[in-house]
């Protein structure tokens, strides 16, 4: 690069373009001809980061390993080259209403500077132009804090430059708007036993609507499965679970927490007036992207208000190819083998948010054709789909999915889909759906495959009309995926291999993958979730035991013999493939803890952290 004078050869300025282009020849990222190139077309580009300019061309570095120059990547190398340190900003690792106290908007817009860090004596800045020091040395007078430099994205600085200020911005300003009424701010447990609240919040406020506007764009980003606002005593926590797992986003004022409530509630058409009885209703609403996604929203009563949980529903998560999925090629020819016949009944099974609905909307899709009448009863429907004919259940009416299933039966279906076997009724209406020349494909909870024979048998269905119906059923977990851009290698012991296996003749395999962390994992790990699958074929011999008295090891023993993969056998083999680490499949097979591999904090259990994701 040029050496203008200075302590890094760059004196108080902006850099130039010409700046990084010789850098990037000089460490070989970049060919001159390349670097002719962009000079040629970027340098009347006035206004514009070199970096952008130069990350728009999506050159390959020059050298090996050849990666692709994003802006990431290029800044990152910036950052090695002037020796500061780099960061990838995440968001949810950012308290907001900090960093936006400690420099005015227009002041940090004036410099491109984004304050990312605060404690008592020290405040770090993300810029892209660190040569331009005149802020340092007029804050460092005045606020009386010592400043530390980091290197960060252009495009991101100006992106949560932007964000960051204007929701803080919304949340002062309804907290202005909504005044400093305790009794309004609090609309805690007192209210409950009111007879009818009072002082409601205006949702339709300007500053609400932007904070809700960003809060649904915030979770499309960040690739959050669900989203929840939950009331305390002066401020309420925002949190989104990413991959199972959830993190605080943003606490702001209780007031402005029940006003983006209730402007929530109005656009999910509920009773904005009713908190003291739990609500359900459905948003739809776009990506940044343009892509449509629904949001089933549930409202509960608390001690400091009404707690509200978005669950997202995007269509590309909830309807998916079997491989996407995580089916093994046995698996899906045990699937295949089930969905081909004409009629009876297959029963998915497994723990809230074990993907249950993914798996049966992907199933119903890839069986959708025209001459089929696909009927569906729903309690709610997750995703609505032209190709079906979808009921949701109104208990209030007193529809429920039995009496669902016997409407269903009068509409001449081919194939039809049960949200859920709860009680003996709706077992017994779809089990004689089944006999009576339909396929039925429905959900249940239970641990296992076998378990759900004993199931059916406990809600009173004979074992002769479960003999006749049953086809198969599916147990099945999701597990993290490891991060594929920092997952390292590792091996496994014979010891940890058995205990993995518990018993099952599986190769040892030579190498296996364990966690890194990055910015692309938030240092977790892990980044993405795929099933694990458990499928129990009924054939002849198994159904000769099915009896009254049959028990859960006896039909699990002779589902193995036939070849059945148990959801630990499933797991190991997805070890072995590099796609997750022992511990995870563990910790969701069995409940046990699993303990985070970057931070040492412990994971939530199986159940909890299957929670959303793919749907249940």
């Amino acid at each position: 690069m040029p050496q203008p004078a200075g302590k890094h050869g760059f004196g108080e300025r902006k850099l130039h373009l010409d700046d990084i282009l010789h850098g990037l020849v000089e460490d070989g990222l970049l060919t001159g001809a390349q670097s002719k190139k962009v000079h040629d077309a970027g340098g009347k580009q006035t206004g514009r980061h070199p970096l952008v300019v130069i990350a728009e061309f999506e050159f390959t570095s020059a050298s090996p390993p050849h990666v692709p120059l994003d802006i990431e990547r290029l800044t990152k190398w910036f950052a090695d080259r002037v020796k500061l340190p780099y960061m990838r900003i995440d968001p949810l690792k950012i308290d907001v209403a900090a960093v936006t106290s400690v420099l005015k908007h227009s002041y940090a817009s004036r410099f491109n500077i984004l304050p990312v860090a605060i404690s008592e004596d020290r405040v770090t800045v993300a810029t892209a132009e660190p040569f331009v020091r005149e802020w340092e040395r007029e804050l460092t007078r005045t606020l009386k804090r010592r400043f530390e430099r980091v290197i960060a994205n252009p495009l991101a600085v100006e992106k949560y430059l932007r964000e960051f200020y204007a929701i803080s911005r919304s949340i002062s300003g309804a907290v202005t708007d909504r005044g400093s009424d305790p009794l309004e701010a609090g609309r805690s447990l007192e209210q409950l036993v009111e007879l009818g609240p009072t002082g409601e919040p205006d949702a339709n406020d300007q500053h609400v609507v932007r904070i809700v506007d960003w809060l649904l764009q915030y979770a499309f980003e960040q690739r959050a499965s669900d989203i929840h606002l939950e009331p305390r005593r002066d401020t309420g926590n925002l949190r989104f679970r990413i991959d199972g797992v959830l993190h605080l986003v943003n606490q702001v004022p209780t007031p402005v927490m029940a006003a983006a409530i209730s402007r929530l509630k109005a656009i999910g058409r509920m009773d904005v007036i009713e908190r003291r009885r739990p609500q359900d209703g459905r948003i739809k609403s776009k990506t940044p992207g343009g892509k449509e996604v629904e949001l089933r929203l549930s409202t509960m009563p608390t001690t400091f208000g009404e707690k509200l949980v978005m669950r997202i529903f995007d269509p590309d998560v909830l309807v998916k190819s079997f491989p996407e999925l995580g089916f093994s090629e046995d698996d899906e020819r045990r699937w295949q083998s089930m969905v081909e016949q004409p009629h009876g009944m297959i029963v998915v099974t497994g723990p809230t948010g074990s993907g249950k609905t993914t798996t049966l909307y992907s199933a119903l899709k890839q069986l959708a054709r025209p001459e089929l009448n696909i009927c569906t009863i729903e309690d709610p429907i997750e995703l609505v789909d032209p190709q079906f004919n979808q009921m949701y259940v109104q208990h209030n009416i007193g529809l429920d999915f039995a009496s669902g299933v016997r409407t269903v039966l009068r509409q001449d279906p081919d194939i039809i889909m049960v949200g859920e076997i709860r009680d003996e009724e709706t077992a017994d209406c779809a089990i004689q759906a089944a006999l009576t020349g339909h396929l039925v494909l429905s959900t249940l909870h239970t641990n296992d495959t076998a378990s759900t024979i004993t199931r059916f048998l406990d809600l009173g269905i004979p074992p002769y009309q479960l003999k006749s119906a049953l086809l198969g059923v599916v147990a099945q977990r999701l597990v993290r995926t490891l991060c594929r851009f920092c997952k390292r290698e590792s091996v496994i012991s014979d010891d940890e291999w058995r205990t993995l296996t518990d018993g099952v003749k599986l190769p040892r395999p030579k190498k296996i993958f364990t966690t890194g962390g990055c910015d692309e994992c938030r240092h977790t790990g892990y980044r993405g979730r795929q099933g694990i699958y458990e499928i129990m074929l009924m054939d002849d011999d198994l159904r000769e035991h099915v009896t009254v008295s049959t028990d859960v090891a006896t039909l699990r023993r002779h589902a193995l013999a036939a070849g059945m993969q148990s959801l630990r056998t499933s797991g190991a083999r997805a070890v072995s493939r590099g796609l997750t680490t022992a511990e995870e499949v563990l910790s969701v097979v069995e409940g046990r803890l699993a303990v985070g591999p970057v931070d040492g904090r412990s994971a939530v259990g199986a159940e909890k952290r299957q929670a959303a994701g793919q749907g249940e």
